[in-house]
């Protein structure tokens, strides 16, 4: 989807996958996507991700855009416990963390709402993580309909520097278009500086 409206705007995107045994360069990228998976799966990202912990946190600090989903989200953060009790290590580089549920899980749609963009995003949430917000972490927004991050304090996913992090899933983009043009926006000054982009171009994309 970022590359879809990308496109809309005439912006060049390329795209490659850092996966397992690789490095990350910091440097090299203008927006990181961090997806999740099964407890399964995280755990060989944990175990793998704590070799990049300080070229993902450089990136992180030095202003880069990241949106990281569900597992990607709950690894950024100090430790995510695992459906069976397992205790699996982020790498700390945001201040949350991440608690399990007893036969439950967070299912259904959710409806959520940024009071600092004013700004109302849409999506999908199925999670049995409960995640708590630490120090400089704002939400990306105040649940309007949903469980969000825990069930309990109405906040959903986050916001740190230029990293967003949220129980969405995929619908993320495609339902919540201020959402993706704003990573696109923040990408693209990073590296250029102040932009004009022709937002016009996408009044009628849905």
């Amino acid at each position: 989807m970022l590359k879809y409206y990308a496109e809309k705007l005439g912006i060049d995107f390329q795209s490659e996958v850092v996966s397992i045994h690789e490095d990350f360069d910091p440097q090299k990228y203008d927006f990181v996507f961090f997806g999740g998976g099964q407890d399964f799966e995280q755990l060989i990202v944990s175990q793998d991700i704590q070799a990049k912990k300080e070229a993902l946190t450089d990136y992180i600090e030095n202003n880069g855009v990241m949106l990281a989903i569900c597992g990607g989200y709950q690894l950024l953060g100090h430790y995510y416990m695992g459906a069976n009790g397992e205790k699996i290590e982020g790498i700390g580089a945001l201040d949350h963390y991440t608690l399990s549920q007893d036969n439950n899980r967070f299912i259904g749609d959710i409806v959520i709402h940024n009071e600092e963009f004013n700004e109302t995003y849409y999506g999908f949430e199925n999670h049995n993580g409960r995640t708590f917000l630490g120090e400089g972490e704002r939400p990306l927004g105040n649940i309007v309909e949903g469980n969000g991050n825990n069930g309990e304090d109405r906040s959903e996913g986050v916001i740190y520097k230029n990293v967003y992090g949220s129980y969405f899933h995929g619908p993320i983009l495609s339902r919540n278009k201020a959402l993706a043009v704003r990573l696109i926006t923040t990408a693209l000054e990073n590296r250029y500086g102040q932009v004009d982009l022709p937002l016009g171009d996408l009044e009628n994309v849905e």
